[in-house]
């Protein structure tokens, strides 16, 4: 399964809080906006809460809309387990490694990897099966996450998109005046965290994104 990757949000617990919604308001209004796929990243989070704030956003989004979680694999699992709506996960680099993670969550489940040299692409590439899409970044400076690799550039990143046999999205610090240049080096996606958690009105914000990826050649 893969899920629409086009305008995908990565979720950020104290952005939402700073902007005065909770995550799963957050998500909603984004949704609304014309968000396609959620990715559940409370890294702070115990994971009873995570389980909870998984099982809420599956029932609440839209069918068309994929939750994944990140980096949790137990928290996926449970969900399921729950009968909650949630299609994969997303891992890093010093997560588990792929191989494992499928053999845990199944054939069927999406598995997202962060990548951003091209000998992490060549390697979740090898293995037909384990790795569904690549997050491939960090696009530009963020702050949203203190361990994000070095920032590569639109051009690098792009580069690196177009040598991916897999579908990536482009992430970090990635805004709609990105999308046209994103979309030319052949990314299925923008990956946005602070563009929407940070936003005072994140329906709107996910609009703009929206608009971006389905008329780029407008902006």
């Amino acid at each position: 399964m893969m899920p629409d990757l086009s305008v995908y949000l990565v979720t950020d617990v104290a952005q939402s809080a700073a902007a005065g919604r909770d995550l799963v308001d957050t998500v909603l209004a984004a949704v609304r906006g014309g968000v396609t796929t959620v990715q559940l990243r409370a890294k702070d989070a115990e994971a009873a809460d995570m389980l909870q704030l998984a099982e809420e956003l599956a029932r609440r989004l839209p069918t068309h809309v994929d939750v994944l979680v990140n980096d949790r694999v137990d928290v996926y699992l449970a969900a399921r387990a729950r009968g909650a709506r949630v299609a994969g996960v997303h891992i890093g680099q010093r997560d588990l490694p792929p191989v494992a993670v499928r053999e845990m969550v199944g054939p069927d489940a999406v598995i997202g990897l962060s990548a951003s040299s091209r000998a992490q692409i060549a390697e979740a590439a090898s293995g037909a099966g384990r790795v569904t899409y690549l997050g491939i970044g960090a696009v530009h400076q963020t702050s949203s996450k203190p361990d994000a690799p070095p920032v590569l550039g639109i051009a690098a990143a792009g580069h690196l998109a177009s040598v991916s046999s897999l579908p990536a999205v482009a992430i970090g610090g990635v805004t709609p005046e990105d999308v046209p240049a994103l979309r030319a080096a052949g990314f299925a996606g923008a990956a946005v965290v602070s563009w929407i958690c940070a936003a005072p009105d994140a329906r709107a914000a996910a609009a703009e994104l929206a608009r971006a990826w389905a008329t780029p050649e407008h902006r």
